[in-house]
């Protein structure tokens, strides 16, 4: 596949996640910031997409990853806008791994196990003692089933929580080391879910906006794979280490985003509040009789 043609299809699976990003970006930011942004979006069909390589610098840490600076620059060339003032608030993004589940065409149902991980992860997230600002979930069964068990435990709104279809599971980008498949299965499976999670980082990774005061807390419950990509392109790793380290069925993994572009992790799959003989991490194997 071309950059050309990956570049499109990137610029294609962020543009039916523009409404719910200007929701937010005018909102919670400025107008100023969001027209910015829409330009970046339209620079990035045209120079084409490498799958969020290009973002990881050789020769340090990135502050400017999310393009904060650079959307100013732009605006404020065109002669139109004030300076920017700084911004002050944390962005808290926790995600969430889904409970254990058996496959099914639809994406797989929480087994037993699955829906007592999810309240056991429901239970930890309350003692957490935050206001959970929004609440979005993959959009798989799987994800659901453990979406809802966890918003009786945290007092959340269930009319409130966003369904993402950004969230599902799937490859975000070859890994290294290999999988054990052949490359033309991972080739295929890249091409048709890395620009799709990839919109996903863009569209849930960003530093607060000036306009933001308070500290703010976003949960995600999704996938496995798609958080361990989310972690290393959050953190600035090379995004095909996401196969390096696993993650237990209602795992929490949390990450905050600091108003200077700084990124830390608070944990990565904490799995510490449920007992060994609830912990998990693959499908249960199928009775062969």
């Amino acid at each position: 596949m071309s950059i050309w043609i990956l570049s499109n299809c990137v610029f294609e699976a962020m543009k039916f996640q523009g409404f719910w990003r200007s929701l937010c970006a005018v909102s919670g930011g400025s107008l100023a910031t969001y027209v910015g942004l829409k330009v970046l979006e339209r620079n990035q069909e045209r120079d084409g997409y490498h799958g969020g390589h290009e973002l990881i610098s050789s020769s340090g840490w990135s502050h400017d990853w999310d393009q904060r600076k650079l959307v100013h620059q732009k605006i404020s060339n065109q002669g139109s806008f004030e300076a920017e003032p700084e911004a002050v608030a944390l962005r808290h993004i926790v995600l969430v791994r889904h409970g254990e589940y058996n496959s099914s065409p639809d994406g797989g149902h929480l087994t037993e196990l699955g829906r007592l991980q999810a309240h056991r992860t429901g239970q930890r997230l309350h003692e957490m003692g935050v206001t959970w600002d929004h609440v979005v979930a993959s959009t798989m069964s799987r994800a659901q089933e453990t979406a809802m068990i966890i918003l009786k435990q945290i007092n959340f709104d269930p009319l409130k929580m966003k369904r993402c279809e950004l969230l599902p599971e799937g490859t975000p980008c070859p890994a290294d080391p290999p999988q054990n498949r052949s490359v033309e299965s991972v080739e295929q499976a890249f091409r048709r879910d890395g620009p799709r999670i990839e919109a996903a980082f863009r569209r849930y990774f960003f530093r607060a906006s000036p306009e933001q005061k308070e500290d703010s807390y976003l949960l995600l419950i999704g996938h496995a794979n798609v958080i361990r990509y989310l972690v290393c392109r959050a953190l600035q790793l090379s995004p095909d280490a996401w196969t390096r380290f696993s993650l237990h069925h209602g795992s929490i993994t949390w990450l905050t985003v600091w108003p200077t572009g700084y990124v830390t992790m608070r944990c990565l799959g904490d799995a510490g509040f449920m007992s060994i003989s609830e912990l998990t991490h693959r499908r249960p194997k199928a009775n062969v009789k």
